[in-house]
Parts: structure tokens; C-alpha cells; sequence
């Protein structure tokens, strides 16, 4: 059959997209993706271009699909190739445009390739015959879950790449004092402290749900948002509609703690949350307190993934500071297809160095985590 592409999530309808998915998480749904798209995160002027992929029977009912987008950069993807791209472009080679099968500016793994596996099978290999042709250089697809990798290893030309998060596993926790008690005795005394240096600037916490925000709240939560952007010298990648079509469409995954100081929000954290995760995704605050960021993204988390009884807390990416609070290496894995032979070749020889190097560092994270040795 042949290969659809659509320009926009809006051409298919969401039940038919949603129907692929197997998971709930929230970050591949209709809701989300269309989200980008209506905000204007995402499309003309961005260098992400929506160019979705389809896979239909003969019946022309759908079968699998790509969640993929036009590249004209390599910012808000998290797997990080600018040296690739400058090696193109010293030795004369086009790198960009590439195609990304993934999740905008959200480090989050989960499913990419969606639907009935054979039908994924071949849309893959009809894409990457035509990758050329297009005028793309490459193909990428990024946080990749077990079932993705099962179908990309040994594919002919594709590349594995290795990275490293780190995220909190809830082990049945009764409270916060249940979970310090699992540490040892410095690392608990120091979480203790931090705490209690936020609480003494007399700030306090409110968890809200998506429906219980308004208007008034969503623009504060913007700006804090948009300030982490701003202090760095960047341009935030959402813009402000994001968030309200979010809340419209997909309201019951929406997180937000507020920090508030005598009753006035100073800071936030938004998470998403499907039936066993909690997605810390963005902070921001409009002042400097002592140890708040900690406390807002990760003990605020931790706190409500136990009080919820959810399983895993995915803080985002990056963060060796995350250790010591309890969070653990995890691996993540995404895919490469270069078309260019030489280039390839390149890429895989750093790649396999890369792999043996990413496991000795997580093994190596493993030995700082703050729990008591039995």
C-alpha cells in the first residue's frame, strides 16, 4: 500500500490515532500532538514541520503510523547530534533536512513506531527506501520503548544510540519519612534540611488538576515557564495557547504544584501523568528562594507519587543532582539511519565506543545512590 503522509494530526480523526496507541500515556495522544500544532509550538517557522506518516490495508483502514516531523535544526529533541551536523557541514554534505519520529521538546521514551508490527515493518522500510528521494539525510527515532527496539535491531543501516536519565521508583512508600528511611543517614539528614530551609521562607504547596486552573493561574505558570527560557538567553519552545489547549482536550493528565508565599504563587513545576508515571516536564519561578527548586520538581513529586500510589516519577532529562535524592540511571535507547555511506560508518564507530561508555557511566551513577547497603 502506499505511504500517506499528512501535514497535520488534524487530517485523521483522534479516535483513529488514539486507536493505535497502546498506552495511556499522554505525550503520543491525539489531544497532545494536535495541541502543538494549534499553538503554533510546532509547524511553520519552527524547523518542526509536521509530516506524520501512515499505513493503510488494502481496505484502507489504518494500520500503523509515525509520529514524525520535518527537521530544519536539532534543538528540542534531547539526543543530541550537532556534531554530526557540523561534521556535514564541513565536509560539504547536507544534513539538514532530517526526519524525527518523535515527541517534540519532550525527553520522554514511549512508543514511535504505532500499530500492528508487521504493518510498522513495512512502512519503515518503504520510508527509508524513499528517505533519499525526499531529499532527507537521515531518519531518527528517539526514546524508544522494548517493542521499537525489538523491530529496529539488526534492521538493515539502522543505528543504536544510548543515553542516560534518571527517575524515582516509588517501592510502596507509606510517606516522605517512609522513603527517608530507606537513606543513609547523611543523605537523609541533608534531604531533611532542604526541606526545611524551604519551609522556613514560609512557602507553602498546592497540587491542582488540569480543570482547576484558570485562565489567571495558566499565565503565571507561563511565565515562570518561559523565564527558565529567558534567564539563559533563549526563546521558550511552547508558546502560551499550548497550554490552554491542553487543558481543553486533555485536562485529567495535567499536574501543577503551586509554591505560594503568604498566599502568592512565586513558582510551579507541570507534570503530566498517566496510570503508573508521573512526567515532571517544566519549572519556573519569578524569584530566588533557597533550595526551591528541589523541592517544587522533585520532593513535591516524589510526595505526590506516593500519596497517588504511582510507580515512577520520570523527572526529565539530565541531572546528576537527581542522584542523591533517590533518583536512578536509567537507559534510553533511539535509533539513527544515515543515508550517507560514509557518514554512517563514522557514526557507527563513535556510536559503539559511546554504548560501552554510557554503561560504565550508569553503573558507575548506580554506586552514589543514596539508599543504606544491606
Amino acid at each position: 500500500m502506499p505511504l500517506e503522509c499528512i501535514s497535520s494530526i488534524r487530517q485523521l480523526p483522534a479516535a483513529q490515532w488514539d486507536a493505535l496507541l497502546a498506552t495511556s500515556q499522554p505525550f503520543l495522544r491525539h489531544g497532545f500532538l494536535s495541541a502543538l500544532e494549534d499553538s503554533g509550538s510546532v509547524g511553520p517557522g519552527t524547523g518542526w514541520q509536521p509530516v506524520h506518516r501512515l499505513w493503510r490495508d488494502e481496505q484502507g483502514r489504518l494500520q500503523a503510523a509515525l509520529p514524525a516531523y520535518l527537521k530544519q535544526h536539532s534543538y528540542g529533541e534531547y539526543v543530541f547530534d550537532h556534531a554530526w551536523a557540523d561534521a556535514c557541514r564541513r565536509a560539504g554534505i547536507a544534513y539538514y533536512p532530517k526526519l524525527l519520529v518523535g515527541v517534540p521538546f519532550s525527553p520522554v521514551g514511549g512508543e514511535r513506531l504505532l500499530g500492528e508490527r508487521q504493518a510498522c515493518a513495512s512502512l519503515l522500510d518503504q520510508l527509508t527506501a524513499r528517505l533519499e528521494g525526499e531529499g532527507l539525510s537521515s531518519m531518527h527515532v528517539n526514546f524508544t520503548r522494548p517493542e521499537c527496539d525489538a523491530l529496529l535491531d539488526g534492521r538493515e543501516h539502522w543505528l543504536e544510540r544510548l543515553g542516560c536519565q534518571f527517575h524515582w521508583h516509588n517501592r510502596g512508600y507509606r510517606d516522605f519519612q517512609d522513603f527517608l528511611d530507606a537513606l543513609s543517614s547523611r543523605k537523609r539528614k541533608q534531604l531533611r534540611k532542604e526541606r526545611e530551609q524551604v519551609a522556613g521562607q514560609g512557602i507553602e504547596f498546592e497540587w491542582l488538576e488540569g480543570k482547576a486552573l484558570s485562565q489567571t493561574l495558566w499565565d503565571f505558570v507561563y511565565r515562570c515557564y518561559a523565564n527558565t527560557y529567558r534567564v539563559r538567553g533563549q526563546m521558550p519552545y511552547l508558546t502560551r495557547d499550548f497550554f490552554s489547549l491542553l487543558a481543553e482536550r486533555l485536562p485529567e493528565v495535567i499536574r501543577v504544584v503551586l509554591a505560594r508565599q503568604q498566599g502568592r504563587p512565586v513558582a510551579m513545576a507541570f507534570s503530566l501523568q498517566d496510570g503508573d508515571t508521573l512526567y515532571g516536564r517544566y519549572w519556573g519561578c519569578l524569584a530566588e528562594f533557597d533550595r526551591l527548586h528541589f523541592e517544587t520538581c522533585f520532593y513535591q513529586g516524589m510526595e505526590w507519587a506516593m500519596e497517588s500510589g504511582v510507580a515512577r516519577f520520570d523527572a526529565g532529562a539530565q541531572g546528576e543532582h537527581k542522584l542523591i535524592r533517590g533518583f536512578e540511571p536509567v537507559l534510553t535507547r533511539s535509533w539513527h539511519y544515515l543515508c550517507h555511506q560514509g557518514l554512517r560508518a563514522a557514526v557507527a564507530d563513535y556510536l559503539q565506543q559511546e554504548r560501552d561508555e554510557v554503561r560504565s557511566y550508569a553503573r558507575a551513577a548506580a554506586d552514589h545512590l543514596p539508599y543504606r547497603r544491606s
